[in-house]
């Protein structure tokens, strides 16, 4: 795991960001690579086109905030606090907007009268995370951009496969199957645990 800071990032507030994640450098790496990689989902599931520069934008801020003696107890929630707000401001941007996966899945998911976007957050990472590593890049891929660059990016992506068009979207089809089967038994998972703590 490497990082160069930037954009106003000190080496000291990477370093206690560093600190919180684990009790040493490769147990600190690690956290740090999974939760970009959660913070890299949220923002591709919600349309954002640059997911990973809004990862790296809230990652910046929260270290940032870590630096300045912010009491955080769990550094993981208050990172996606400050991705809902990357997002927020990343989706002011006239050109930002992708095509969120999520909006091509079950509405019945998640309320959307309240919704619990820290468990559908989870959900998503753990079910992305399980998908094999092809399956993952192909769904992501697929709903990246927008307009005629989307178009003419699933053409590449079926040339490149060797397949048709119709066959990619079969393909792809079976993936996002897959997502949210798997979303569905996480949320439905925790909605039997918090029944049980009587939450």
């Amino acid at each position: 795991m490497s990082r160069d800071p930037g954009r106003g990032l000190t080496a000291g507030a990477f370093t206690s960001l560093l600190s919180r994640l684990g009790p040493d450098a490769e147990r600190a790496g690690f956290a740090y690579e999974h939760l970009r990689r959660a913070l890299v989902s949220f923002f591709a599931w919600r349309g954002a086109a640059t997911p990973e520069e809004c990862a790296d934008e809230t990652l910046d801020r929260l270290a940032v905030r870590l630096a300045e003696g912010v009491v955080v107890e769990d550094v993981a929630r208050f990172a996606h606090g400050i991705a809902r707000m990357v997002l927020r401001e990343h989706w002011r941007r006239p050109d930002a907007r992708g095509v969120p996966v999520a909006a091509l899945t079950s509405t019945t998911l998640i309320s959307e009268d309240d919704p619990d976007e820290g468990a559908l957050a989870d959900c998503l990472d753990r079910c992305l995370g399980e998908l094999a590593a092809e399956s993952r890049a192909l769904i992501l891929e697929y709903y990246a951009g927008e307009g005629r660059a989307r178009i003419e990016a699933r053409k590449r992506m079926a040339r490149e496969l060797g397949v048709s068009e119709s066959a990619l979207r079969s393909r792809l089809q079976r993936v996002r199957d897959e997502v949210e089967r798997c979303i569905g038994r996480c949320l439905a998972a925790q909605i039997d645990e918090k029944t049980h703590r009587g939450v």
